[in-house]
């Protein structure tokens, strides 16, 4: 009995492949409340997420948002129509001048916000039509309704690149925090107790191993099952 493979264990969905998601507390979405002014209460970190997250008080109502780049405790920020622009301030798309960077833009009125959420991304406004088109930052120009939220600024956490993991173990709690997998060793550098195409004397991919097409997709590894071929 050898192991399971990787994507068998991923797939599964537990213990450190699981995600951590009694880490996370927020989707940072566009709060459904009325137009108003909120303050900056502080700033937070949620695991598995890159940018931080500001603590906004609109009265009684607590939400998080995605923190612009330099945004401050204690600052005003904007919901709604009306407000300047001014980084933090969230607002109809239609209303925002072109050239203006935003982010956390939605894709239909009320979704939340879908573009632009990552740290150091924007879209810029490029125009109002019948509809607003978008210069998203793959460079694609996308179009949007005009009822769409998006906030002024550009999402904070920009610099993480710069700054080098130094050693392999960092980068490996970083991807173990997302859920992801960080390193993939190859099937013919493996024993044959652990993969299809481990073993020999050489690296080469096993030609006797051969799965059932009805197995799981974790399993199939190697040749398919032969199958005898219908007459027409």
């Amino acid at each position: 009995m050898g192991k399971r493979l990787i994507t068998q264990r991923r797939g599964r969905g537990f213990g450190r492949y699981r995600s951590p998601r009694h880490l996370r507390f927020t989707n940072a979405t566009h709060p459904r409340i009325k137009p108003g002014n909120g303050t900056v209460m502080g700033l937070v970190h949620e695991a598995g997420r890159i940018a931080p997250l500001a603590k906004i008080e609109f009265g009684k109502v607590k939400q998080f948002m995605i923190a612009p780049d330099g945004l401050m405790v204690g600052q005003q920020v904007t919901f709604g129509a009306g407000g300047e622009i001014v980084a933090g301030n969230t607002m109809p798309v239609g209303t925002i001048p072109e050239g203006t960077l935003v982010y956390n833009v939605e894709s239909q009125p009320g979704d939340g916000g879908k573009f632009a959420r990552t740290a150091g991304t924007a879209a810029t406004i490029v125009g109002h039509a019948t509809r607003t088109t978008l210069l998203m930052p793959s460079g694609k120009f996308k179009d949007v309704d005009k009822k769409c939220l998006a906030t002024v600024g550009l999402v904070s956490g920009g610099g993480h690149k710069e700054k080098p993991f130094a050693k392999s173990g960092k980068k490996f709690h970083a991807y173990h925090g997302k859920a992801k997998a960080y390193f993939k060793v190859k099937g013919v550098a493996m024993n044959p107790v652990n993969h299809p195409h481990g073993g020999g004397g050489h690296p080469h991919v096993g030609t006797q191993s051969s799965v059932g097409r009805n197995t799981p997709p974790g399993r199939k590894v190697g040749r398919l099952a032969p199958q005898r071929k219908k007459k027409v």
